[in-house]
């Protein structure tokens, strides 16, 4: 009989490489919790978590999916209906495309998968915003290509810096990322900074991967495909029933790829890799058409309330000695930062406040940021009172913090 080895089994390097702070940061708060504190989440953007409801004509058009018998494998592209609902939303506002130039997939967190691996190769270099959702960068790391950190400022309302962008352009750079609305900092773009970047990645040969999943979440009302300012420019735009549909947890996004031939080839090659993980959650997609075609009343209350909370977040973050927070023009996210003493991490500042307050923030670095600049991500979907009563026990923590040293 042979020996067994007690060598722990070898793990892939690429793990290593891979990192989604976010999620990872909820260990240090299941400690924190085993110890008897109470923990308040403000680290996923879940708005059902916060009691926010699905619109009851989405559930019924799920469960008629189900109780119809559409439990089997669908079309890897996705249902038909899905896909004709989302490119006669898309040519609503202004973009016409052909539902074959459309993929349903789980969540948009499958579609910028499916979109890198089938763009960039081992070595290439991507054009991503600081900070960055930290899918992207966790995508890249598996692939083995090199994130690129375009710098956005603070100072002028979390903007792209475009002279900081021209400077990172490399023979291997093959795509620029735009996520807008922003997360994690709430910003919009205007029209001006959007055509600037649409010429910029057309002088350089790139394609643009357009993350509009907040599209419909900007507090004055939606906001315009990026697609809408170039019919021709190559563009692939990602968005979801997860936020602006309040249903997260159903996995059901889409991709769409622009009518430009120049994306021919990348059409098949994402058709290509999505054969192979056979298809996304099937009675979900019976929801597409249901959420894009049917009311949406829900999205003007949703509008308001997430308005009104991001005023009350960046009025009391504001009003704390030593931080300041930009005021958030769409979702429900800001990133304000803290003036952290010498040698301190941002990271140190959000476990710190964990650990004393039970408060659950993502350390700024884990959206590509400098650690030493003290940002941080909120979540603000709590309700008013429970945020102004998170935000005075932050205020305590950073009092005692700073005084600290």
């Amino acid at each position: 009989m042979p020996t067994k080895s007690s060598r722990p089994v070898h793990v892939a390097g690429r793990v290593d490489r891979f990192s989604y702070a976010i999620r990872n940061i909820v260990a240090a708060a299941k400690e924190v919790e085993a110890s008897g504190q109470k923990v308040r989440y403000l680290n996923i953007g879940d708005p059902v978590a916060f009691g926010f409801q699905t619109p009851g004509h989405l559930v019924d058009a799920a469960v008629r999916a189900m109780r119809d018998g559409h439990n089997g494998y669908v079309p890897s592209a996705g249902i038909a209906a899905a896909r004709e609902a989302v490119a006669a939303e898309y040519a609503s506002r202004g973009i016409a495309v052909s539902p074959d130039r459309v993929l349903i997939t789980t969540g948009t967190s499958e579609g910028i998968e499916l979109a890198l691996n089938a763009l960039v190769d081992e070595g290439d270099d991507v054009l991503v915003p600081s900070p960055t959702y930290p899918l992207y960068t966790a995508v890249l790391a598996k692939i083995g290509a090199h994130p690129r950190y375009y710098r956005t400022d603070p100072n002028r309302d979390w903007l792209p810096d475009l002279d900081h962008l021209r400077s990172l352009v490399t023979p291997n750079t093959r795509v620029l990322v735009l996520i807008d609305p922003n997360n994690p900092t709430g910003a919009v773009y205007p029209t001006s900074v959007r055509r600037a970047l649409i010429d910029f990645a057309e002088q350089h040969d790139l394609t643009i991967l357009a993350d509009e999943v907040y599209s419909d979440l900007g507090f004055d009302g939606p906001l315009p495909l990026l697609g809408t300012l170039d019919l021709d420019a190559p563009i692939i735009s990602f968005s979801s029933l997860s936020k602006a549909y309040l249903a997260p947890g159903w996995r059901a996004g889409w991709l769409v790829i622009g009518a430009s031939p120049r994306l021919d080839p990348t059409l098949a090659a994402i058709k290509k890799l999505a054969d192979g993980r056979l298809c996304s959650p099937g009675p979900m997609q019976y929801a597409v058409a249901a959420a894009l075609m049917g009311d949406r009343s829900h999205q003007v209350a949703f509008r308001a309330a997430l308005a009104e909370r991001g005023r009350v977040t960046a009025d009391c973050l504001n009003a704390i000695p030593g931080m300041r927070c930009v005021a958030p023009k769409a979702a429900f996210y800001v990133l304000p930062s803290v003036t952290l003493p010498p040698g301190r991490t941002d990271e140190h500042f959000v476990l710190g406040l964990l650990r004393e307050k039970g408060i659950l923030c993502v350390n700024g670095s884990g959206f590509g940021v400098d650690a030493a600049g003290g940002f941080f991500r909120i979540v603000c979907l709590a309700p008013p009172s429970d945020l102004r009563a998170i935000y005075a026990d932050i205020a305590d923590y950073t009092r005692d913090y700073l005084a600290r040293g």
